[in-house]
């Protein structure tokens, strides 16, 4: 336990605040607004559109045109695109002019503000394309978790610089927010395996769905193969609940693609399946390079439906294109499971705090199934007394792997600090702060959660530790740290 002169952090002056102009549209169906149980009340407003004049259409279309056109991309796609969600309530041959089936749209449409109520929990992770960067800088790519109304979550993104002298600047986001299109994606049979066997044990109905489907196979091959179940349920006694948990699963993987013309940091995950309707949380994205040398960005986040929370793992090259899996497994089954950037012994790594409370070391043949876990770190100091959790990804450096830890004290006050683990056992602990590195400041003790610092991920850039954190979970500053003095600490 090392326990010496504070470590030198130094704060950026910059402060990336929640900015309430930052809005995305999503389909609006009054009456479904999740706090009433009777049916929608479209029928009723598709019935007032259809009566007004065309006067009065063309009118109000303007002027919902011209409040809007500077808060959205492609505004007129996306009222085409909700109209059509209802066109089916139209009575058949029904013939409407453009401008009534746009407004049509438009009235059922919303605004919703991605940062209304605060931005934290950053990640950060070099940018896979580091062309016309100047000699001995490096530009990077942060995960912000947006929050708006009803304090649902949301994965954004910022870009920013690192120089050689360990100065960091994070760019100004564009003033459009935009969701890219969701479409299903490949499935995987370990995941199904491993979740229907954690669930309840497997069994004849889940061989009989997967066994005819190999590794990988589609949504409609899924489908297809659950109805000849369906045809045979009735010598499976336990066939109509294994369906249900398979569509469950099913229903939790997920592509998603960005406009080609949009920038990186206009582009908005939001939530899209039922596990994660009420936010998506804390992305620890990592840059993972495979044996074969092949890169791929993960991130690990917390899916929350408003009552069970869940575990994702994004993948991406490129940051427009994006799949999304269920993390599934005893290991898993917790918040804040954080992928090592490379194989350990041929095997994928994770820290998981499947306790709750302690900091775990876990293996596995697939990024996406966690099965079980090793103690690594369990809490000693008063500071961390209540819990420990990672912040991010473990960064590996010439001495061990770096893992910054968050530390819940009394008061409910949230600290990080810093551990270093063996390269090749990173069960071992070879050296661990006795005081945190990072204590909020008289002006971060504030915030929509107060006493609250906390990250998702840091990068190194030659000699320096950047350290995005969140504040209060409101705002982000970003810190930087010497990196030989912080080893130095911890090999002590």
């Amino acid at each position: 336990m090392t326990s010496i002169e504070p470590i030198a952090f130094m704060r950026s002056s910059q402060w990336l605040r929640a900015d309430r102009s930052r809005v995305i549209t999503q389909l609006f169906v009054p009456g479904q607004e999740g706090f009433e149980h009777r049916e929608s009340r479209a029928g009723n407003v598709l019935t007032r559109i259809l009566d007004l004049d065309e006067a009065q259409v063309l009118a109000e279309l303007d002027d919902v045109l011209l409040r809007h056109r500077d808060r959205h991309r492609s505004l007129v796609e996306t009222f085409r695109r909700h109209a059509a969600e209802v066109a089916d309530r139209l009575a058949p041959g029904s013939k409407l002019s453009e401008s009534r089936m746009l407004l049509l749209g438009a009235a059922f449409t919303n605004e919703y503000a991605i940062e209304g109520a605060a931005l934290c929990n950053p990640s950060v992770v070099v940018h896979p394309d580091q062309s016309e960067t100047a000699t001995g800088c490096a530009r990077f790519v942060m995960s912000v978790r947006g929050i708006g109304e009803g304090h649902r979550s949301s994965i954004g993104f910022r870009t920013g610089t690192i120089d050689a002298a360990g100065r960091v600047v994070v760019d100004d986001p564009v003033p459009f927010a935009a969701v890219g299109t969701t479409a299903q994606t490949l499935l995987d049979a370990d995941v199904f395996r491993s979740e229907l066997a954690r669930l309840h044990g497997g069994g004849e109905a889940s061989d009989y769905v997967l066994d005819a489907l190999g590794d990988r196979f589609t949504r409609a091959d899924l489908d297809e193969r659950i109805e000849q179940l369906q045809r045979h349920r009735s010598t499976r006694r336990h066939a109509p609940a294994t369906i249900a948990l398979i569509r469950a699963i099913a229903d939790r993987a997920y592509g998603i693609e960005f406009a080609g013309d949009t920038a990186l940091s206009e582009r908005v995950l939001s939530p899209a399946t039922s596990a994660e309707a009420a936010g998506m949380e804390d992305a620890r994205f990592v840059r993972f390079v495979d044996d074969d040398g092949v890169v791929t960005f993960y991130a690990t986040y917390t899916a929350y439906s408003g009552s069970q929370i869940s575990q994702q793992l994004l993948a991406t090259t490129d940051f427009r294109s994006f799949t999304s899996m269920p993390m599934v497994g005893r290991a898993a089954a917790n918040k804040g499971l954080a992928l090592f950037p490379r194989r350990i012994r041929g095997r994928f790594a994770a820290m998981s705090r499947s306790d709750r409370e302690s900091n775990t070391i876990a293996y596995s043949d697939h990024p996406a199934v966690w099965a079980s876990s090793l103690r690594c770190q369990q809490p000693t100091q008063p500071w961390e007394a209540l819990q420990l959790g990672n912040c991010g990804s473990p960064i590996e450096t010439e001495d061990g792997w770096l893992v910054l830890t968050h530390g819940v004290g009394p008061m409910r006050t949230y600290r990080i600090g810093a551990i270093l683990l063996d390269l090749d056992d990173p069960t071992r602990v070879i050296g661990r702060l006795a005081e945190p590195l990072l204590s909020a400041a008289d002006d971060e003790r504030d915030g929509y959660v107060p006493d609250v610092v906390y990250s998702c991920g840091a990068l190194v850039h030659g000699d320096t530790l950047v350290l995005p954190f969140g504040v209060g979970d409101a705002a982000i500053r970003v810190g930087t740290v010497s990196l030989p003095e912080l080893l130095g600490v911890l090999r002590a």
